[in-house]
């Protein structure tokens, strides 16, 4: 079943994907996704997937990055961080990692996983956050190909203060 996040976003899809149902894309653990048309039908569609979750517990974005991994390796032989830098600074940091995964289902598959991790302090409660993670998965060889549709889409998140 899709989750909630734990703030009101709003954002723009780029041209070209478009929003799927979690539970029927086999994500259900994910408030939203969005499939590329152009890739869907080529062996793997790539996607754009938002979740998140309130933090209370003081662990660094490193160690909330970390916990995906870990999630990841119990899904795939193989996952590895190919890179990982910090995003903003004060009081609403982010942290941007990309990852690699091998699957192994029948055939050899080479994914790269793109993870941004956005965060919103709590007015009222200084030890809480909400942190919403946003990712592109694709197969290896599409990178090129959507790369730029990641960085349009991050760049349109906003907070919906109307509904916040």
């Amino acid at each position: 079943m899709a989750t909630d996040l734990p703030v009101p976003i709003e954002f723009r899809l780029p041209d070209g994907w478009h929003a799927a149902s979690p539970d029927e894309a086999g994500l259900p653990n994910v408030a939203f996704v969005a499939l590329n048309a152009a890739t869907h039908g080529s062996g793997f569609t790539a996607n754009i997937t938002i979740d998140g979750e309130v933090r209370g517990d003081g662990a660094s974005l490193a160690e909330i990055a970390d916990e995906s991994v870990t999630g990841l390796r119990d899904a795939a032989p193989t996952v590895t961080v190919a890179h990982r830098a910090d995003l903003g600074v004060g009081a609403a940091p982010g942290l941007a990692q990309d990852i690699r995964i091998t699957l192994r289902d029948g055939a050899v598959r080479e994914l790269v996983q793109s993870q941004v991790y956005l965060t919103v302090p709590d007015a009222t409660d200084s030890t809480r956050r909400a942190v919403v993670r946003a990712a592109l998965t694709v197969a290896l060889d599409q990178v090129d190909t959507v790369i730029d549709d990641f960085r349009e889409f991050l760049a349109s998140i906003r907070l919906d203060t109307d509904r916040r």
